[in-house]
């Protein structure tokens, strides 16, 4: 009983705000009218008072031509005073000759001469209002003239007392219509308020209803007889038939014959023309609500659909996620500004961070800032291109080394815009290691097979060569002839320890580790071949960085990588050519760089790639075994370090004293990098990501 009472108060307070609002605006919409009607109505009365005083005023100045001419004052007295007695609202007339003097007037208790001084300039408009004791007077100024001849002028005082009690009756009679007006406005307001208010307080109850979550609401009102009972239908299989809170034309596959099949509202247009809907459509109120209910029944349709869709949205979620949390590949999701939005358990557990911590954070919060630029260069450029990343990196840690396969994918929405970027990286440590075993057993075999025979063809004529070399030793004199045999003797070592380098290559061997003094190594390897080269006109430049401190290496291997490279530049060069060698002190990384260009035809693009691989040669047969730069790629990896060719030359890598001829080709340079500390970290520490070339 206490929520029926609070409810019909409530929908009386709505029914009474909405009668004092129309009842409000009906007032002051009548005023307003009223009160502009009754101002037009006033200046039009003024403006008829002000033009009939200056008609009575232009009349006697004409009529007083003539009296003015002959100075005839008696006629100039009656003329005056005819006017005067003959209108009751005339307040005053006097006459002025061309000198302002007073001809005639018709003041009783002697003439006012402030008057003169009032309303004497003709070129303002006339009349003028002034305040008397009589009241507010229009004071009008005539001129008097014959042609263009001034004669004088004629002042007539009328007054607006009876004016304005004309307008005080017109805005009284104003008034009462108006009242009587919105008197009828609000009895048609208050009906209209009672009929119109109950329907829309209805269909207010029934949103609340629907705020509050109830979708079974009923804000139309019952008709008397439904689609069924007007067509007499018993298809009880209709969607219709029974359905008291929609009607038949807002539903969909109704079996009324004029329907078809279409939905709500492409087939109002059948629907218009149907008996139905013309017995049973309402008003716009009554339209409003059934659309209302229609709209209820249906939203509650498509709110328990999305419910059970999220429902199954929701296990797929689960199931998904439980199969990327099962999986061991990294697997995470980044938005466009790189900002990470899932991460996977095996990326969590890698570094040791939960998916909260990883979530919302870019790369620079996870990984070194050195690996954390290249991983949102990379990202940056697949967000731009749309084209996908594939590489192989390594993970180095103090005690492990992890080989992952890196996929970067860029994430499309439906309207084909990239809105993200997913990454996945799989654990081929193992298949590197396999990788690894394979190329070694190939270099063991096919090495293998030449390891005896490059012993015996080589290691033979060497050792007689040596061994002659220090028979005569000891029986020259000559210190030239002598020295020249040392250099003999002491190349021959070196090219035994070649042969030896070759089958430990084959065998996989250690580098030694020693004090090396990278420029000097470089100065020997010139001044062994240069003379050589000086016979094929090839010029060796070498521009030498002298702050380079000593290197941690094999000091002869070094040279053999040295020898190797300007042999391979010069076989490339053929004759008249030059080569730059240069080396650089990387103070920042701890790291030294040594460059030798050459002025040759260069190295093709596809085999750029190959150059590095055991037994892979572009010379001729008989010229060349392919070993040379695969024994030199290890010897450098041994050290720690990198080899790598670009052709043609970067322009930073040559130098003013560099010159080439006009029938020099393009070139190429080798590239060498090496750590000051030797292979391994000496410094123990743990990075997260270390990318290094496979």
């Amino acid at each position: 009983m206490i929520n029926y009472l609070s409810r019909f108060l409530h929908r009386l307070r709505f029914r009474t705000k909405i009668t004092l609002g129309m009842t409000l605006m009906l007032v002051f919409c009548g005023l307003g009218v009223g009160l502009i009607l009754s101002s037009m109505s006033s200046n039009a009365l003024l403006e008829e008072g002000r033009k009939r005083g200056m008609a009575i005023t232009s009349s006697l100045a004409y009529r007083l031509v003539e009296p003015i001419l002959a100075m005839d004052f008696l006629q100039m007295k009656n003329l005056i005073d005819n006017v005067d007695h003959q209108y009751d609202d005339v307040i005053y007339i006097f006459l002025t000759d061309a000198g302002a003097n007073i001809l005639s007037h018709t003041f009783t208790g002697g003439f006012p001469t402030d008057l003169l001084q009032v309303n004497a300039d003709f070129n303002k408009t006339q009349p003028i209002l002034l305040s008397t004791e009589k009241g507010l007077v229009y004071d009008f100024n005539v001129r008097v003239s014959l042609g263009d001849k001034y004669l004088g002028s004629v002042r007539l005082g009328l007054s607006r007392k009876d004016i304005d009690a004309q307008i005080h009756r017109q805005r009284l009679t104003s008034l009462f219509s108006t009242m009587g007006v919105v008197g009828l406005g609000i009895v048609l307001a208050l009906w209209f308020a009672r009929t119109v208010t109950f329907r829309l307080n209805r269909l207010r109850e029934s949103v609340e209803e629907v705020v509050r979550g109830n979708l079974d609401v009923h804000a139309g009102f019952s008709l008397e007889k439904y689609c069924w009972e007007l067509m007499d239908c018993n298809r009880h299989d209709c969607p219709a038939y029974g359905d008291v809170q929609r009607r038949c034309w807002y539903l969909a596959g109704t079996l009324c014959p004029n329907c078809g099949d279409k939905e709500y509202p492409f087939k109002m247009e059948n629907c218009r023309q149907c008996s139905v809907f013309k017995h049973n459509f309402g008003d716009e109120i009554q339209d409003l609500a059934e659309a209302f209910d229609a709209m209820a029944v249906t939203v509650k349709k498509h709110i328990e659909e999305l419910t059970e869709q999220g429902k199954t949205i929701a296990r797929q979620q689960g199931l998904l996620k439980t199969i990327m949390n099962v999986t061991p590949d990294f697997i995470t999701l980044q938005d466009k500004d790189l900002n990470y939005t899932f991460a996977g358990k095996a990326f969590c557990d890698y570094f040791k961070l939960d998916e909260a911590e990883i979530v919302g954070k870019t790369d620079a919060d996870i990984f070194t800032r050195k690996q954390a630029e290249i991983n949102v260069k990379e990202s940056r450029q697949i967000l731009e291109t749309g084209i996908p990343l594939a590489k192989e990196i390594t993970f180095k840690r103090a005690r492990d080394q992890k080989w992952f396969h890196v996929l970067k994918v860029p994430v499309y929405d439906q309207d084909g815009s990239i809105i993200g970027l997913l990454l996945t990286a799989r654990d081929i440590s193992m298949l590197k290691k396999f990788q690894e075993q394979l190329i070694q057993s190939q270099k063991m075999e096919d090495l293998g097979r030449l390891a005896g025979g490059v012993a015996h063809e080589i290691n033979t004529p060497l050792g007689i060569i040596l061994g002659y070399t220090q028979l005569l030793m000891d029986d020259i004199e000559d210190e030239e002839i002598l020295e020249g045999m040392q250099i003999i003797e002491k190349q021959t070592k070196v090219c035994r320890k070649i042969v030896a380098d070759l089958l430990g290559f084959s065998r996989n061997s250690q580098a030694v580790s020693e004090t090396v003094d990278v420029n000097e190594s470089i100065l020997q390897v010139v001044r062994l071949v240069e003379h050589a080269f000086f016979m094929n006109r090839i010029k060796i430049v070498c521009t030498l960085d002298e702050h380079i401190p000593p290197l941690c290496g094999d000091q002869e291997r070094l040279k053999q990588v040295w020898l190797n490279l300007l042999n391979n530049a010069a076989d490339v060069i053929g004759q008249d050519g030059a080569i730059h060698v240069q080396s650089r002190f990387l103070a920042e990384e701890r790291k030294l760089e040594v460059s030798i260009a050459d002025t040759g035809k260069g190295i093709a693009p596809e085999h750029l790639g190959r150059i590095f691989d055991p037994f892979f040669t572009t010379k001729q047969v008989g010229k060349g075994t392919g070993l040379g730069l695969s024994v030199s790629f290890g010897i450098i990896k041994d050290h720690g370090g990198t080899i790598s060719a670009l052709s043609p030359i970067p322009a930073k890598y040559l130098t003013a004293d560099f010159v080439r001829g006009e029938k020099c080709g393009p070139g190429a340079v080798f590239v060498i990098v090496l750590p000051l500390d030797g292979p391994g970290d000496k410094n123990g520490k743990d990075d997260k990501l270390n990318e290094t070339l496979p």
